[in-house]
């Protein structure tokens, strides 16, 4: 985003975000369906009032995810830059949950990677730094 723009610029629907770690037992899990509509200046959170949810979960876990989720979004589109103005409503329409991987953080960091996808859905990749070309020294074969 180089020039003065606006966050969507147009509606950014079915983005996807899954967090699945596996480091260890507890691991983490979170699938997220989240649709990003143009709204007034500033960030709005709801819940589709027909939420699709894969797999099991408590009412009172439900909730708890849907908060992660909206508090991970809620992060990253505030960490965008000063010459984007954000105005957007995120709408949550799917979960995917692990009976015993999911929590809340794992909600939490799906919500951040789902702003980011649509950054990218938006404006294009990041560019990726250049690499810089090695010395002469650098170089030099070892001998064999």
């Amino acid at each position: 985003m180089h020039q003065e723009e606006s966050f969507p610029p147009r509606p950014l629907r079915g983005v996807r975000a899954v967090y699945a770690r596996q480091a260890g037992c507890p691991a983490d899990f979170a699938d997220i369906t989240v649709d990003f509509e143009p709204w007034e200046e500033g960030i709005e959170f709801e819940v589709h009032a027909d939420l699709r949810t894969r797999g099991f979960v408590a009412p009172g876990e439900s909730a708890e995810y849907q908060k992660a989720v909206a508090a991970g979004v809620q992060e990253e589109l505030t960490a965008l830059e000063a010459r984007t103005t954000v105005a957007v409503a995120t709408v949550l329409r799917a979960v995917g949950i692990h009976e015993v991987d999911s929590r809340a953080g794992s909600f939490h960091h799906a919500g951040r990677l789902a702003v980011r996808q649509a950054l990218v859905l938006a404006y294009g990749p990041l560019p990726r730094p250049k690499r810089h070309a090695k010395s002469g020294a650098a170089r030099k074969r070892r001998p064999a």
